[in-house]
């Protein structure tokens, strides 16, 4: 259906020219109404442009610019960014080590900042710049990974900021530590007995809680029948107790005692966990004050639906569309 109307158009006396009023129900592509560019962008938070567009008998183009410009209305209408705890992530925007930084406000729950052109001090420094100095030294707690370059610029520029290492990240170290004990393992044993360890890296590195059935039955018979991965996995499980503590002794000591039950054990990952550990207590240690006790999860979970964004548009090259989709996929929709 086409609409015809006249639109005025009028004559400025101060600066010369001719303008044209102001229609507010049209969206910024003249064919389409704002409301129905809303409601292709509703359709396109749990939906592909190619979907969203075969639906509604439109170019894939023009479903792109009308996502967009509902996302944008989101934005504007969404409060002025002014964390006072926020958590630093990196997000793999294409192959060849590409990274973008995502910082979220923890206690909003939501994304406040896209962009750098990398995961450098410098891209790091470009957040605190576009929040503004007066902002950043309001910015009271940090959660990010051991990434040494996010440390420094938020010790420069949010001097009052604690420094907590997400507990997800630390755990993926442990993580990484296990399989490569599984991985030594495989190798020195021969014959019939790799049959145990052989394709359960899933297994091992899941929670026991979290295996099905099947799954909790080969971890038995793996346990049992290798004594070295058994005592890697129990420490690995318990090593989670560490972000129960409210008190940095008694966090400490607890660390103490499962760095000692590694002597003797012949896990040299394990070993090389620990030193990383403690080099870098002090952002560990943080959690036990009650102040920091912040959900860790949300950066977790924002990656989880960054990935998902990703996965249903098969990669984005479009770096403003992919901004706009980041900062918008924890906001209400208009």
């Amino acid at each position: 259906m086409y609409v015809e109307f006249e639109v005025r158009r009028v004559a400025c006396r101060a600066c010369g020219t001719v303008k044209r009023e102001q229609l507010g129900f049209l969206a910024d592509n003249p064919f389409y109404t704002r409301r129905f560019a809303y409601y292709v962008g509703q359709r396109c938070r749990s939906s592909s442009i190619r979907d969203v567009a075969k639906e509604l008998h439109l170019d894939w183009h023009t479903v792109k610019e009308l996502d967009k410009e509902y996302m944008r209305a989101q934005l504007a209408r969404a409060p002025k960014a002014a964390p006072a705890v926020i958590g630093i992530d990196e997000l793999s925007v294409r192959k060849g080590h590409t990274y973008r930084i995502v910082v979220s406000d923890l206690l909003g729950g939501r994304p406040i900042w896209f962009g750098g052109e990398d995961r450098s001090e410098q891209s790091m420094a470009r957040f605190y710049q576009w929040l503004g100095q007066s902002k950043s030294e309001r910015i009271r707690l940090a959660v990010m990974d051991m990434w040494k370059p996010f440390r420094n610029a938020t010790q420069s520029h949010a001097p009052r900021a604690a420094i907590l290492f997400d507990k997800f990240h630390v755990m993926r170290h442990l993580g990484d530590a296990l399989d490569r004990v599984r991985r030594s393992e495989y190798a020195r044993l021969t014959g019939k007995d790799r049959r145990f360890i052989k394709g359960q890296r899933y297994t091992l590195l899941s929670r026991r809680e979290n295996l099905t059935l099947q799954g909790k039955r080969s971890l038995k018979l793996l346990l049992a029948a290798n004594k070295r991965l058994n005592t890697a996995y129990l420490l690995k499980e318990s090593f989670g107790q560490l972000w129960s503590y409210e008190r940095e002794g008694w966090a400490r000591r607890f660390f103490e005692n499962w760095r000692a039950a590694l002597k003797w054990q012949r896990l040299k990952p394990y070993e090389k966990f620990a030193e990383m550990i403690d080099r870098h207590w002090q952002g560990i240690a943080a959690y036990c004050q009650p102040e920091n006790k912040v959900s860790l999860g949300f950066v977790e979970g924002l990656n989880n639906k960054i990935r998902v964004i990703q996965r249903r548009a098969y990669g984005l090259r479009d770096e403003e569309y992919l901004r706009l989709k980041v900062l918008t996929c924890t906001l209400p929709a208009l």
